[in-house]
């Protein structure tokens, strides 16, 4: 793993918004890929083996959704929010 590559952006999982945790989701879940393989030619060159597979793209996002599902955790599930900002 490289020393540079921070996992966790910002070394914490909170998060103004929903939105915010989500995109915060979707990074964290990128970043995993990239250590996993950190050889970027090697990942552009499978990009295309995933993009058309439909079980891959699955996959990703149930990826993305844990990551989600523990940042809502960590936000107490946005609380705070109002109704009317929720929607």
């Amino acid at each position: 793993m490289s020393e540079q590559t921070q996992l966790i952006p910002g070394n914490s999982l909170l998060t103004a918004t929903p939105e915010e945790g989500r995109a915060l989701a979707l990074k964290i879940a990128r970043l995993t890929i990239k250590i996993t393989q950190p050889d970027a030619e090697v990942r552009e060159r499978l990009r295309p083996d995933y993009a058309n597979d439909a079980s891959m793209l699955i996959a990703i996002g149930q990826t993305v959704a844990a990551e989600f599902s523990i940042i809502a955790a960590a936000n107490n599930y946005w609380s705070w929010f109002s109704p009317s900002e929720k929607d």
